[in-house]
């Protein structure tokens, strides 16, 4: 997207996902209206159509820009140069981490997801897969190497543990007793002892 910016500085399209995620969150996708979002975002209609064709597709971009963080990272830990277990590990603290650093994002994404296009749908199920399919690919190789166990699938440990990452917005709270590295770090413990030969 091009960096036009106007007003404040800020680009243009970055005004109007912040605008849209925080009323998104607070009212939810359905009772958001096109004319509250660009008011929010102190800009046009024809600007925020300028950017994104559709109400659908800036419902579409507060999850895909958080999904693509994750896949450049979780793609930087599978091919880094270190043991299996490392690297899982550091995975699967990081999808963690960057859920919760985006938590209104993601609460915002589950809770709404059935108001995407049947087209936008299957463009988010084919790279939620990509990234699930990539996660399941290192707990694949430690358990041909036999550093993880075979007992359990590896879809299954991978439902397992994105099944906590997805629940995260229902009950983690920025003002609660663990900071989101402390989060990370126990539930990815909890997945890599799941996989203990």
């Amino acid at each position: 997207m091009p960096r036009t910016t106007d007003g404040d500085g800020a680009p243009v399209p970055q005004r109007l996902l912040a605008a849209a995620t925080r009323l998104f969150a607070e009212q939810g996708y359905d009772r958001t209206s096109v004319q509250e979002i660009v008011e929010a975002a102190g800009v046009t209609k024809g600007a925020l159509y300028h950017y994104f064709g559709s109400k659908d597709d800036l419902l579409h971009e507060v999850y895909a820009r958080v999904l693509r963080v994750q896949q450049e990272r979780l793609d930087a830990f599978a091919n880094a140069d270190e043991p299996i277990e490392k690297r899982l590990r550091g995975a699967a603290a990081d999808v963690v981490v960057t859920t919760i650093d985006n938590l209104d994002d993601a609460s915002i994404f589950f809770r709404s997801m059935h108001h995407l296009s049947p087209e936008k749908n299957k463009q988010v199920r084919a790279e939620r897969r990509r990234y699930h399919e990539r996660f399941r690919a290192l707990i694949e190789e430690g358990q041909r190497e036999g550093v993880f166990s075979k007992e359990t699938p590896a879809d299954l440990v991978v439902d397992y543990h994105f099944g906590s990452v997805h629940h995260l917005s229902t009950w983690y709270r920025p003002d609660g007793p663990m900071t989101p590295q402390e989060v990370a770090d126990q539930l990815a413990d909890l997945l890599l002892r799941a996989l203990r030969p």
